[in-house]
């Protein structure tokens, strides 16, 4: 057995332990890595990279058959669903590089291709190493939820995890679940010749809001994507190509294959967090303000710190554990100015709180301020008219934004911007946006907060009228 010492030892090399060991590294501090699987963690692998990149596919075959409006005859796409997955392959291998361990080598962490487990509380055993480090970084992730339903374990399917590695193309894909990784394939594979039907036990997109997930919803299912909400699952059976879900309502729906995506559980099993003092929560070990734990001596950060189960947020708190830990400086995580964005055509995608969120804590204080896709030129040169967005305002900032709609995900980004930064909307009506651009939708709902202000307001027009009577 070897025994290690490091200034920081993180636990999981997905998107926020490679941010904490490439930042702590690169500042001076000694660090350890501990990766027992993949590096790149989940969003290279599983997640958000061949995602979209499916996404991607999905697109270019639809664009085919839906040309005719720009003048282009339509074409039946020549689907290989063979190649549209080892476009994925080619796309995770691209990005593969910048997680590599030669990389992560490079910046001076010493790499260990082992999973990590606590051994007291100042000390993890990572196959034949003990290492005691001054602080440790828990980033291990999140996986797969696969939910305990009668027959499950008998019948073959697939999660995010194995979706990829599928080559043959489905017939008729069955998923389980509704929310953004639900939808996010159900529209990729309608869109490469597979026969698509969703199961939700709830709404779908619950954790949106409902107008604008409506939006994606009805245009999903225009494209062909049966979605079947409020529908239990009590029981799955059949065999490979042959699948049946069952519910708890008596429907039987029956696919080819079967794709659970109901939801993330956080990756502490292997961790034995007992030995370390560690407490966990329903969803994941327990963080402070300043994502440390019970164990002041251990951080946790992204999914397995149960919050927000985002990449970008992984990213965020990474920055938030540098400054405490390397420095030494009072450092907390907010959540307010995170956003969030689901990849469907149209996008999704919100920051802060949701009209009904806005309503509940600010009530009469809150002003609402729309402007429709229809209205942007470029939307309509594009024939991207369908979506809004919405800003909830509150005594001249917003604290809120839903967009829904071509590039949502893009469109956000200002208003992650102008919340962090505490702005008001009068900043973003400042703002000069190129004609004709989508980016242009921003600038617009700030402007649609004014005008009532402005064209409405009877004071005003009466100094306007006593001005240009007395100015030569």
């Amino acid at each position: 057995m070897q025994e290690l010492k490091t200034d920081i030892l993180v636990i999981g090399a997905g998107s926020g332990g490679l941010s904490v060991a490439a930042g702590a590294s690169q500042m001076g501090a000694d660090v350890i890595l501990l990766e027992g699987h993949k590096m790149g963690g989940d969003c290279l692998n599983f997640g958000c990279v061949p995602s979209k990149a499916l996404i991607a596919s999905g697109k270019a075959a639809y664009a085919q058959a839906h040309s005719s409006a720009f003048g282009v005859a339509d074409a039946t796409p020549q689907v290989n669903y063979a190649s549209a997955m080892e476009h994925v392959r080619d796309v995770i291998a691209q990005i593969e590089p910048m997680d590599s361990q030669e990389r992560f080598e490079g910046f001076g962490v010493r790499v260990i291709r082992e999973y990590g487990t606590f051994i007291s509380p100042t000390q993890v055993q990572a196959g034949n190493n003990v290492i005691t480090a001054r602080r440790v970084v828990v980033a291990t992730g999140s996986s797969p939820l696969v939910p305990p339903i009668p027959g499950l374990d008998q019948v073959p399917h697939f999660t995010n995890e194995t979706i990829f590695d599928l080559r043959d193309k489905p017939e008729h894909l069955l998923i389980i679940g509704a929310g953004p990784i639900g939808m996010e394939m159900a529209q990729a594979h309608i869109r490469l010749g597979c026969k698509v039907t969703v199961i939700e036990g709830m709404t779908a997109l619950g954790k949106d809001d409902p107008e604008a997930a409506a939006i994606v919803i009805d245009s999903l299912r225009v494209e062909g994507v049966e979605i079947h909400e409020k529908e239990m699952v009590a029981q799955i059976r059949g065999t490979a190509g042959a699948v049946e879900v069952v519910t708890e309502n008596g429907d039987i729906y029956a696919g080819s294959h079967l794709l659970i995506a109901a939801g993330r559980k956080a990756n502490i099993e292997r961790l034995n967090l007992e030995a370390a003092g560690i407490d966990r929560t329903r969803t994941g070990i327990k963080t402070d303000a300043s994502l440390r734990t019970s164990n002041r001596r251990v951080y946790a950060i992204g999914d397995v710190a149960g919050g927000m189960q985002f990449t970008h947020v992984a990213g965020y708190q990474a920055g938030v554990i540098i400054r405490s830990a390397l420095f030494g400086l009072p450092s907390k995580a907010k959540t307010s100015h995170i956003p969030w964005a689901t990849y469907t055509d149209p996008e999704l995608a919100q920051v802060g709180l949701t009209e009904a969120q806005a309503r509940e804590q600010h009530g009469d204080k809150l002003e609402i301020a729309r402007f429709d896709y229809h209205h942007n030129d470029r939307a309509v040169a594009e024939r991207k008219t369908k979506g809004f967005i919405k800003a909830m305002v509150v005594k001249g900032r917003p604290v809120g934004v839903t967009i829904v709609g071509h590039q949502a995900g893009e469109l956000i980004n200002l208003w992650s911007l102008a919340l962090a930064n505490n702005l008001k909307m009068g900043q973003i009506a400042a703002m000069v946006s190129p004609y004709p651009t989508i980016g242009e939708l921003n600038k617009r709902v700030a402007g649609a907060y004014f005008s009532p202000r402005l064209f409405e307001n009877q004071t005003v027009k009466r100094v306007v009228r006593f001005v240009q009577r007395w100015i030569p």
